[in-house]
């Protein structure tokens, strides 16, 4: 139901701001997009439209690839070592790679060798009518001279690097190289060609490292070579100072030594063996009879034929001096016989004693030379090794320079084989083809992200509307930013025009072929204006039981906000109703109403508070309602039209009629050009402030009513005037023309 008027706290103080956020919930979000729909559609087609516009006037392009591996397994002719060593071929090395197939001079080899700086996708504006254009103005600030070589190679590598497209697949060895053209087989000619570009170049850098590697090995194996062959000459030299011969590997000292060495050995071992035969013989000399087995030791034929002799003796001998006595002359003669025999062992083992002691003195007089020989190489050789020493120094930095140069030599002939060999670790694995589709303008993707973008750029539109829209257009917005009731929303009217109420005196004009706005509830009683103006007298009705209402007030914030148009509507509705009814023409600085209604009166409110006119001579009535209407009369030359309100006679001629009429309406100035509002409080009941729908700022209107407390205590409402009915449903469905259209157009009544 209607509320009464609000207090002046309610209104005074800061009132209940509107969510700074109106997009937090998803019922503010909708209510943006039924408010903003159409302005989102104009934007969406828009971008729709040039998406298509695009799609109609750009040229085709056609994209065409090619995929080249780094093979890590290099392929070694002969399995021998790159001179240059084997680069492990990590993460880094592909993507230095990638940077090389983009480097200018791939690319300038590709150009020149397709001759692109002629073929005017290069060297021409461009396709499609955004190249067309870009070449038109480009023409008009050029100088009009021919473009130079490097100009046209420059463009045409600017075209290059811009349609072609390089990149390593995942975390592979693989390379994908593209290229984008107008024409499909130029598109997979000049990526194959940049495969082929980037092959012939690592090629070509190969080739000219492992030049520059073979000239500079060159020149280090000649250095090497000399100084080898000096590190030689010296070994030489120092040995022939030093009379060191080398046989086999040894120095002669050394064999010298080991030989000499040997020999003693040997003659120790022959001087002791000597030695042992001496001592035997000395034994056996020493015993009567030689002992026979060292008679067969010593292997002497005749002292085994002496023994055999002696033997036989003996057992003759034994066998005589048994039979016949061991005197028997032939027993004595056998003893005699085997004395002889004995002696000439003896002498013969003494001769063989001196032939023992001549050799044992032979083995050492010769083991005492070769020890005094031995002494001899010993001493020598302590001087050759001495010299040895510095020997080996020189033989090793020989050997150092021997190996160094057979190495070098060995890499240099290695360099020489490889210049001959074209071996890259790069290979293409998939060649490009002539593409069958066109890959730019993608048809789907551009009209759908032309939809996505324009539905963005709508919907932030949309917000942007929604925040700078700081004006009345709902009743909820009155009540949170004002703190009063919206009491009437009344829509707009047409174009129309006033008729006079009166011409001359009492004369009617009757001639009107369009509506009057000041008559237009009197002529159009079933209008949804008229309800709107229903709902107000309503408004007052349902107020009069908190106070008493019959002097009543219509002002608004700025001037042409319809304040004039609704208090004669109103008037004249409650004065058609059968009620006694009195409008009065308050605004004194600019009285707009009394022009239209009564433009030929004279005298008016200013007159008859000046006591200079009597009221019922000025007061005009309307024929058909019955309304009386008391004009401002003559304001032109009032300065304080304040005082007159404020004066007594306005008071009391204000009481006066509230004896004479049941409802005084006083069409009100402004109030933010003029004060004349506030000084009128107290006799007036209630104020009704008309606002205009979508146009009246609301920081101004907060700003007046908050300088007007007084005004603010008698407030019966807020008039949203001139309201659009169709964008009005956008805001508040319930307030658009919907639904009194549909259920009350049988009556024809007129909007």
């Amino acid at each position: 139901m209607l509320q009464v008027n609000k207090r002046t706290s309610e209104i005074n103080r800061d009132l209940v701001e509107i969510d700074s956020s109106p997009s937090q919930t998803l019922t503010s979000y909708l209510d943006i997009v039924r408010r903003q729909f159409p302005t989102m559609v104009a934007i969406v087609s828009s971008c729709v439209i040039l998406a298509l516009l695009y799609l109609f006037t750009a040229a085709p392009l056609f994209t065409s690839t090619a995929s080249m591996v780094i093979d890590t397994r290099k392929v070694q002719l002969f399995q021998q070592q790159s001179v240059l060593g084997d680069v492990a071929i990590d993460s880094a090395t592909v993507e230095t790679q990638v940077e090389i197939l983009k480097s200018e001079n791939i690319s300038l080899s590709v150009i020149r060798d397709l001759h692109l700086t002629e073929d005017p996708e290069f060297a021409g504006s461009g396709a499609g009518l955004l190249g067309i254009i870009l070449g038109s103005v480009t023409n008009l600030f050029s100088s009009g001279l021919a473009a130079s070589e490097f100009e046209l190679t420059r463009k045409a590598l600017q075209r290059f690097e811009s349609n072609r497209f390089i990149k390593r697949i995942g975390v592979t060895y693989v390379m994908e190289i593209g290229f984008t053209s107008r024409d499909p087989q130029k598109a997979a000619r000049i990526t194959n060609a940049i495969a082929d570009a980037y092959i012939v170049d690592q090629l070509e850098a190969k080739y000219q490292a492992t030049r520059r590697a073979s000239v500079w090995l060159q020149d280090r194996i000649k250095e090497l070579r000399t100084q080898a062959s000096a590190a030689q000459r010296a070994v030489v030299d120092f040995k022939t100072a030093n009379n060191i011969v080398d046989t086999g590997g040894r120095l002669m000292n050394e064999q010298q030594l080991a030989e000499v060495n040997s020999q003693l050995v040997l003659a120790h071992a022959s001087t002791a063996e000597a030695k042992a035969r001496l001592d035997r013989i000395n034994d056996i000399l020493k015993q009567e009879i030689p002992d026979a087995n060292v008679a067969d030791a010593l292997k002497n034929d005749t002292i085994v034929k002496l023994r055999g002799q002696y033997v036989d003796m003996a057992s003759k001998e034994s066998i005589w001096s048994m039979k016949y006595g061991s005197e028997h002359l032939a027993a004595v003669n056998l003893r005699r016989q085997m004395a002889e025999i004995k002696k000439n062992v003896i002498d013969e083992l003494k001769r063989i004693h001196e032939s023992y002691k001549s050799d044992y003195d032979i083995a050492m007089t010769r083991e005492e030379a070769i020890k005094s020989s031995l002494a001899n190489v010993v001493s020598e050789s302590q001087l050759t090794n001495q010299a040895q020493v510095q020997l080996r120094e020189l033989e090793s930095s020989a050997q150092s320079y021997q190996a160094m140069y057979d190495n070098f030599l060995q890499r240099y002939m290695e360099s020489v084989q490889q210049q001959s060999f074209p071996i890259t670790e790069a290979r293409v694995i998939s060649a490009a083809t002539t593409p069958l589709v066109k890959s730019a303008p993608k048809t789907l993707v551009i009209l759908a992200a032309s939809l996505f973008a324009g539905l963005l750029l709508s919907f932030g539109v949309a917000v942007a509307r929604e925040y700078a829209d700081s004006v009345f257009r709902t009743t909820a917005q009155v009540e949170e930013q004002l703190g009063a009731n919206c009491v009437a929303m009344v829509p707009a009217l047409g174009s129309a025009v006033s008729t006079p109420i009166l011409r001359g005196k009492l004369s009617r004009r009757n001639s009107n072929p369009q509506p009057d706005f000041l008559r237009f509830v009197v002529d159009n009683p079933l209008s949804r204006f008229s309800e709107a103006v229903r709902s107000l007298k309503v408004a007052i009705d349902l107020n009069s039981i908190v106070r008493d209402n019959r002097v009543l007030a219509v002002t608004s914030t700025l001037p042409n906000e319809g304040k004039s148009t609704l208090s004669t509507n109103l008037a004249q509705l409650i004065a058609h109703g059968g009620a006694r009814v009195i409008l009065i023409d308050a605004d004194l600085r600019n009285p707009s109403l009394s022009r239209a209604l009564i433009p030929d009166a004279k005298a008016g409110l200013v007159d008859v508070v000046g006591n200079k006119a009597r009221l019922e001579d000025v007061v005009a009535v309307d024929p058909q309602t019955q309304l009386a209407i008391l004009p401002a009369g003559a304001t032109s030359r009032l300065l304080h039209t304040n005082e007159i309100l404020a004066s007594k006679p306005m008071r009391d001629l204000v009481a006066a009629l509230r004896t004479k009429y049941d409802y005084v309406v006083l069409d009100m100035p402004p109030m933010a050009p003029v004060v004349d509002v506030r000084v009128t409080t107290h006799f007036v009941d209630s104020y009704i402030f008309v606002v205009e729908w979508g146009k009246t700022k609301i920081d101004v209107v907060r700003h007046n009513l908050r300088g007007a407390p007084e005004i603010q205590d008698k407030l019966l409402g807020v008039v949203l005037n001139k309201a659009d009915t169709k964008l009005l449903s956008r805001y508040e469905s319930y307030h658009g023309r919907y639904y009194y259209q549909k259920y009350y157009a049988r009556y024809g009544y007129v909007e």
